[in-house]
This record gives structure tokens, sequence and C-alpha cells, in this order.
């Protein structure tokens, strides 16, 4: 059987078709790029675009027996009565819940707000981005980004749970939309259509089967770790780096709100525990500065250098596009460190910093939850980051598994498959199937 996972990115978008005919295997079929458009001072993303290039991969995918869509978290589209776009949907890095976010925390305090939600504070969740939205107003409907593409595939409107759970407004002990929330800060959750779980039927699309699957992308990448038992760590490893445990129920407390620790809901019912670090985005912004596309050269150079210098890459003067390198020989200046004077130099200081940041996210997470930990997964495209592995092993004493680069497509195309029927089992027996298909490599700590 062959089913298709639409994977969408903050960088490109694909459509990937895993074959369970005889064990496991995944294809590419089709990459485009997500390229945001900033129009008149607002960064949107080309959503459109990004639509046409999932008919293109579906139609390059052939024949298949079911479709799942999943993408980044908290960004939406606003419907009208009659189902139409009422305006590209904005992007995560446009800056405008600035302004809002102590009006909204005036409201709701932010101790409140955690202990209903369980989700950190970042500037651009989606509760932030409705009290900065003007058009929230005039809509019938809000689907999240992999809904709205649900949606226009079949027709029919649902909000997945995994993707809700980091909106902001969701109580994840529940699995409902949070009353206090919604009524101290006036959003009308009724904007949202049904929640669906992952493994649901959300339609139809030329009539092939379109599921619910992990819908927020860590979602599906955390279910696509080949772990063993409980006791690992993951980082799901991109343009951000998603670093935690699974838990069986949310950790709550103001020790753990104030380590900006997410409580988001997992495939069947988990819980990702998770603080979310700036991941390969420093780097990818460094490329583009320097207008390199390839930075294995970089890697191999930045291998044989030592560490010279450490920076706060939860800065959230990272977070924009612009001249990281500038950035970066800035944050070192005002902390008395050597600044950078090669490439190469940079490239380092970005591994070495992002592998302390997910140090510390593990021992904060381990000890505020009480869950021990044997070993750290490494999923994503930064598994195929040799020296990043290799630091991240070095900085958490522990071994690092390496793999599958692919995880989110792999968690997808597995929850597809046994909501289809392929086969029957829970997350354990997913997990079992990923061990004996995939081969992550071993780091072990120095």
């Amino acid at each position: 059987m062959r089913f298709a996972a639409v994977d969408l990115g903050a960088s490109s978008g694909r459509v990937m078709v895993g074959d369970l005919a005889g064990g496991l295997e995944l294809t590419e079929v089709h990459r485009f790029a997500n390229r945001p458009v900033r129009i008149r001072g607002t960064l949107y993303w080309d959503i459109l675009a990004l639509y046409q290039g999932v008919l293109d991969g579906l139609n390059a995918a052939g024949e298949v027996d079911a479709i799942g869509v999943d993408s980044w978290a908290v960004d939406y589209g606003l419907l009208d009565a009659g189902g139409a776009l009422l305006g590209n949907p904005v992007h995560y890095r446009d800056d405008r819940t600035g302004p809002v976010i102590g009006e909204v925390l005036a409201k709701i305090p932010a101790d409140r707000l955690y202990a209903e939600t369980g989700i950190q504070f970042l500037p651009f969740n989606t509760l932030f981005q409705l009290a900065a939205d003007a058009r929230a107003g005039q809509a019938d409907r809000l689907l999240l980004i992999p809904d709205l593409i649900s949606y226009w595939l079949t027709g029919t409107a649902g909000t997945e749970l995994t993707n809700a759970s980091t909106t902001g407004l969701l109580d994840p002990r529940t699995g409902r939309w949070s009353a206090e929330v919604a009524g101290r800060t006036g959003v009308d959750v009724e904007l949202f259509p049904p929640l669906r779980k992952p493994g649901d039927l959300a339609g139809t699309h030329q009539g092939i089967p379109v599921y619910a699957v992990g819908s927020h992308d860590t979602a599906s990448a955390v279910a696509g770790v080949p772990a063993e038992g409980r006791d690992f760590a993951y980082i799901s490893s991109g343009t951000w780096s998603l670093v935690g445990l699974e838990l069986d129920a949310p950790v709550l407390s103001e020790e753990s709100r104030e380590a900006n620790f997410t409580n988001e809901v997992g495939v069947d019912g988990t819980i990702r525990y998770l603080r979310n670090v700036t991941g390969l985005w420093l780097l990818q912004e460094c490329q583009r500065a320097w207008g390199i596309d390839d930075p294995a050269a970089l890697l191999a150079e930045a291998a044989t250098l030592p560490r010279r210098a450490v920076i706060d890459v939860n800065d959230p003067v990272f977070l924009p596009p612009g001249d990281m390198p500038a950035r970066i020989a800035a944050a070192c200046r005002e902390t008395g460190q050597p600044v950078p004077g090669t490439r190469a130099e940079f490239t380092r200081c970005v591994l070495d910093s992002l592998a302390q940041a997910y140090q510390r996210a593990i021992a904060d997470a381990v000890r505020l939850s009480g869950r021990r930990v044997e070993v750290v997964h490494v999923v994503g495209g930064g598994a195929r980051n040799e020296l990043l592995c290799r630091l991240t092993a070095d900085a958490c004493g522990l071994p690092v598994l390496a793999g599958p680069v692919e995880a989110t497509a792999l968690g997808n195309v597995l929850v597809q498959a046994r909501a289809h029927g392929a086969f029957s089992g829970d997350l354990h027996g997913m997990r079992e199937l990923l061990r004996h298909t995939q081969q992550p490599r071993t780091y072990l700590p120095r």
C-alpha cells in the first residue's frame, strides 16, 4: 500500500510516498520552494503557491491509498462565510504581535495562561497573532495551515488536535478549548471548526481518503522517532529545534513556565514536553548572507577548530531574517568572547551554541518532569550534520542516535497507514516498524 505525505516546512514543501509493501520505503516525488513575501511591511506566506506545489506533488505521486498533511504550527488562514480566503496568512516571523502581547497578558496573566494551556511564551503564538489581526473579526472560519490545505483538498473543515495544542487556546489535559482563556481574551473559539485526532478521516480528494495525521510537523516527527522504551529525549532538528521528552501528562508547574517549556499534544494522546530552540536557522541565514548553498566544506573546516565562543541562540535578536553574521559578532562582543573571524569560525560558534542549548533543554526537562533519559534521538535535517550530532553527544554526555532524516514524513505515513488498516498497533508498534526499517547512526560522548 502507498501513502502520500504532504510535508510543508518553513523553507520548502515536499510530497513523499511511503510504500509499506514488504517493509517501509519512503520516496520523495516532488519538492518545491516556500518563499515568503513581504508586502508593505508585512511578511506573508505565499499559500497559493504552496497549494499548487501540493497538487503538483500529488499528481507526481500517482496512485496512492491515502493522503496526510502536516506543516509548521501557529499560523492560520481566515475564511469568509462562503469559504473564500480573506488574505494570505501572515508569517510567524512578522513583528505584528509586539504591541499587543502586553494587552493580552493584562487580560490573563502569564502564570494563569500557562496553567490553562501549558504553552511556552513565544511572541508568535496564535493567541497573540489573533489579538493583532484586524481581519479576525471579519472571518467566519479560522484554519491552521495544514487544516487549510486539507480543506482545499477535501472541502471539509476541521482542526487537528496536535496543531490546535500550539495555539495557546487549548487545555492539554482535556483536549478541548480553554473556556477561561477564550473568555478572558475575547477570542471566539467558534472560529475553529470541530477538533480532529490523528487518524480521523478528514474527507476525500478525488476519491482518495485524506486522514488527519499529527498535522503539527513536530508531532509527526516525534511519532517517527525509532525509540525503544520510554527513557529517551528527542531533538527534531531543522530550521527550528524542538528539544524534549514524551510524557503521559502535561507539566504545568510555575517552575516549568519559568523554564519556558511547552506541553503540546502528540499522537495517541501523548504530551510533547519540549522547549523551542532556534535551530539551524542561524546557519541557514549565515549561508544566505555568504551566498553559500552547500555547507559541507564549512562543516568540515569547523570540525577542525576548537570551541571559542557560545551565544544564546534563543535571544530574540536572532529571530528575524537579515544579516546573521553581524548579529552573531555583536553578541560575542557584548559578552566579552572572541568574535569569529572566518566563516568556519562562525559555523563552529553556531553549532557549539546549539549543542549547549540542547544540553540545557534536556537537563531542564529531566529535572522538571522527573523522567530519566538514557539516549538522545536526533531526527530531521540536523541528523545529517555529523559535527552537530557529535557536539550534542559530548555536551549531553549521552549516546546520540541520528536519524531518520525524514522522521516527519514517516510519522505522517504511519498514522495514515494505521488509520487505513495497513497495520494495527499503538505508538510503540509504529516505532518497532521504524526500528526494523531505519538505520540511525550512533555518536558516543567523548
